[in-house]
């Protein structure tokens, strides 16, 4: 039996730090029928185009088109508008892949007759980066199924993800939000919803490079969060309950800092506060690491939380809110 044609599809914007590795990864991949790597560039300025386009000189399968919405929906929109292969399999910019991530990516799609993806694997290489794959790697934290998977299961989500070109374009490809997150669990909800099903597999192996500065990792988890809250404003329902603890936090933190002074027990807010960093610190892999692992965590729930809270000020009907329902 003939494996089916493959497409690969790539958004970037101003990856240069990371596209490299990535690019080995792919052109590494030991399955035989990987029809073209899609790059959309959203017009990086960081010498990530020119690497890439190095490339496809030497590799015809490389296929450079521009992004002009820079955005990552829009890219992997237009990318499967292109695409030729049977099969589309997600690539992130920030990540390297095992020699095998297609093939079994694939093995485990056609099986399943559904989504098919690994877990998210963080490994970091500065002590930042080292701290936040530790906070992404603690199951309290990070309860996400997927996260850490140890067999095949169905689950809600996948990291990334490999499926049918048709069944992508029959639900109307990635929905934008104008967060610019949440893009993958609105996708995976739709797709659940249209009576298909999602698998993690633990041996479809890459690895995830993440933020390397405090700033960046609390843009992106606020964005998570506020992309979360547009999510529920489109469907009415949120895929699953994981966002509430976040935004209980944030909810909680303060309020019992109002109760304190309207009371005078100021017992209540220190035991809040004390008990919520205790646990955080608690989670961490070392004392060693007890610090920057805290502050990383602490980060990123507040930062989940306070964007949920924005998203759900946010301005805007459900039509406006998510930018674009159908492939650009």
């Amino acid at each position: 039996m003939s494996e089916p044609s493959v497409s690969l599809l790539l958004p970037v914007y101003n990856e240069v730090d990371h596209i490299d590795e990535t690019m080995r990864s792919l052109l590494a991949q030991d399955y035989g029928d990987i029809v073209e790597i899609l790059v959309a560039d959203g017009g990086s300025d960081d010498g990530t185009i020119e690497r890439i386009t190095g490339l496809a000189a030497e590799h015809q399968s490389i296929v450079v088109f521009h992004n002009p919405d820079q955005r990552q929906w829009s890219g992997i929109n237009r990318a499967a508008q292109r695409a030729q292969g049977v099969y589309l399999v997600r690539i992130d910019g920030h990540s390297s892949y095992a020699t095998d991530y297609v093939s079994r990516s694939v093995a485990v799609a056609v099986a399943a007759d559904g989504a098919a993806g690994g877990p998210m694997n963080p490994v970091g290489e500065t002590p930042f980066e080292r701290a936040v794959a530790a906070v992404m790697n603690t199951r309290w934290l990070m309860p996400a199924r997927f996260h850490h998977a140890a067999q095949r299961e169905e689950v809600d989500t996948v990291y990334l993800g490999t499926f049918l070109r048709e069944a992508f374009l029959d639900i109307g490809g990635v929905r934008g939000f104008r967060s610019g997150a949440a893009e993958d669990a609105d996708f995976y909800y739709r797709w659940r919803r249209s009576g298909r099903s999602v698998f993690v597999d633990p041996a479809i192996k890459s690895s995830y490079r993440p933020r390397g500065t405090l700033g960046g990792l609390w843009r992106q988890y606020l964005g998570y969060g506020a992309g979360k809250t547009e999510m529920w404003r489109v469907n009415g329902e949120l895929p699953s309950m994981r966002p509430l603890a976040p935004l209980a936090l944030v909810i909680g933190l303060p309020l019992s800092v109002g109760v304190g002074i309207a009371t005078g027990w100021y017992a209540v807010p220190t035991l809040v506060w004390l008990g919520w960093i205790i646990a955080l610190a608690g989670s961490a892999p070392s004392v060693r690491a007890v610090p920057r692992y805290t502050l990383v965590a602490g980060a990123m729930q507040v930062a989940y939380g306070i964007g949920m809270v924005l998203g759900a000020f946010r301005r805007g009907s459900p039509e406006q809110i998510a930018t674009a329902r159908h492939p650009a």
